[in-house]
């Protein structure tokens, strides 16, 4: 596998699309950082680490509206890719649906959003967006 961010973003993104309740994807310390980061922005209900020896596992609980069943992700987009990596300055922080939704971005201070990048003003590489 050639990119394991992109890999977990299509899981959770065919998870919404299927109706499913939980999703369950591949451990890395990346993905547990998105993962807690999705969950303080109340983008997902649950979350869970399982460590199984060598590797482990992330099991998410998606969140969905309780009368009208939509889900709370609407749209999730990989940014930086393997091939081509994409960094910001402090300056040129993306804003993503005029500051509704959320740009994840992996800086020196740590995986954080975009707007915390701007408090603390720091740039970095934008991982992904969610909306």
């Amino acid at each position: 596998m050639t990119d394991p961010i992109a890999d977990y973003l299509t899981r959770i993104r065919n998870a919404i699309r299927a109706r499913h309740r939980v999703v369950e994807i591949p451990s890395s310390k990346m993905k547990k950082e998105i993962t807690k980061l999705l969950y303080e922005k109340g983008y997902i209900q649950k979350y869970k680490f399982e460590d199984h020896g060598a590797y482990g596992t992330i099991k998410i609980a998606l969140k969905y509206h309780p009368v009208t069943k939509q889900p709370a992700i609407v749209h999730l987009e990989r940014v930086s890719k393997p091939g081509l990596r994409k960094y910001v300055k402090s300056n040129a922080l993306p804003r993503v649906l005029n500051g509704l939704g959320i740009a994840i971005i992996s800086t020196s201070k740590g995986v954080i959003t975009d707007k915390e990048a701007r408090e603390l003003n720091v740039g970095g590489e934008v991982i992904c967006y969610v909306y």
